[in-house]
């Protein structure tokens, strides 16, 4: 990996670090609170924690990855950024909806096919939402604060 060479770099380095951070931490989290849903409650507790955690990490990281496309491809667009910025944004927000439609879609069949625990399945779906604020807690402000020196 070459060393960033301006503060922008080294910003948007910080920024995918954390990102990774976060995406760990989830999958750590949604390990511990399946784990301890089937020690303490049941299985149907812990299976519907699963597959609440995996369908939030899922669409979180296919999230970023379309972030990171609209910012390559308006990036390297040169002379016709306006016109590449907003066929971007109109595809990127298109790409979100389908895949908020989708996984509305999946919750729907899931919920209805095999039997599931509410609360499990919303325990499994925070769990994004909850690596975020612990990891950018603790973490964000240590990267940062360090990158502005």
């Amino acid at each position: 990996m070459t060393e960033p060479t301006n503060s922008v770099d080294r910003q948007a380095e910080a920024g995918v670090e954390l990102l990774r951070m976060i995406q760990q931490f989830n999958l750590l989290m949604v390990a511990v609170f399946t784990a301890g849903s089937w020690y303490i409650i049941d299985w149907t507790l812990a299976q519907s924690v699963l597959i609440g955690g995996l369908l939030a990490s899922g669409s979180f990281y296919l999230l970023k990855r379309d972030i990171e496309q609209l910012i390559d491809r308006v990036a390297s667009a040169g002379d016709q950024a306006k016109g590449v910025k907003k066929m971007e944004k109109v595809r990127f927000f298109l790409k979100f909806y389908a895949r908020l439609t989708v996984l509305g879609l999946l919750l729907f069949v899931l919920t209805t096919k095999i039997s599931i625990n509410m609360i499990g399945l919303v325990i499994g779906l925070s769990t994004v939402m909850l690596s975020v604020v612990i990891v950018v807690l603790a973490r964000g402000r240590m990267i940062f604060s360090v990158q502005s020196f």
